[in-house]
């Protein structure tokens, strides 16, 4: 569904990421884990053209996104994204905000976007939150309304960028249970985050990455049990104190 072939990305001499080859299957979740600096997060973006690629090619659906006849704002409708950061707007309510995207960027009436906004609200177990701002809201409930603003667009895959950290440690349970519905429910996900148990129960694929390139990748049974790169068994040690 979604491929990396040669994919590298560099900011002036600093290069982020080198040769980057990465499939993605049709219901996979696919867990990215790393050091900081090892190019995670900039591989997300690149994925949907927050950030271009400086070499090599994105397929999505067999077809190229870098190509200039691609529609920047559909593409990511079909390949969604949630931030570390909420991104949410304090002046909107929950329901407001989730509707947003469906009428500016889908094009879809008010009664509507009101519909389908309220059945991604209850999907994240936050229905009886609608009319409620952000700034009522935990950390983890303004994340879940990040979750249904960006399912809303009926997404075929979802980048999650380190969904949990800017989190209190009591709150990210909420969050980690949605996203292990999402993938029940047959959502192909990436998801970069340091919550290694969560990656250990969840995910079909453990890919660990250092200094921009692929080191090892295999399932999470194979990757935390069984590492066969030093890069990777140092990396575990570490997390593991």
């Amino acid at each position: 569904m979604l491929e990396a072939v040669g994919l590298s990305k560099s900011f002036g001499q600093l290069e982020i990421l080198s040769e980057i080859d990465l499939r993605v299957m049709p219901q996979e979740l696919v867990f990215l884990i790393g050091p900081s600096g090892s190019g995670k997060s900039t591989l997300l973006r690149c994925c949907n053209r927050l950030e271009e690629a400086t070499s090599g090619d994105i397929l999505f659906e067999g077809v190229n996104i870098g190509s200039p006849k691609v529609n920047v704002n559909l593409l990511r409708t079909k390949i969604g994204m949630v931030f570390q950061s909420f991104n949410l707007y304090p002046h909107m309510t929950a329901l407001e905000n989730v509707m947003l995207a469906l009428r500016k960027v889908a094009g879809k009436g008010k009664a509507e976007a009101r519909e389908i906004g309220l059945a991604m609200l209850a999907r994240v177990g936050l229905a009886e939150r609608c009319e409620h701002y952000p700034g009522q809201l935990s950390g983890g409930q303004q994340q879940r309304v990040a979750i249904a603003r960006t399912l809303a667009l009926e997404p075929k895959v979802v980048l999650f960028d380190e969904p949990t950290s800017a989190l209190d440690p009591e709150l990210v349970g909420g969050v980690l249970n949605t996203m292990r519905e999402l993938r029940e429910s047959g959502m192909t996900m990436v998801v970069v985050s340091h919550e290694m148990r969560f990656a250990r129960e969840a995910a079909d694929r453990v890919i660990f990455m250092a200094d921009g390139r692929i080191v090892e990748q295999d399932t999470a049974e194979e990757i935390f049990e069984r590492p066969r790169h030093p890069r990777l068994r140092e990396f575990l040690s570490q997390i593991n104190r």
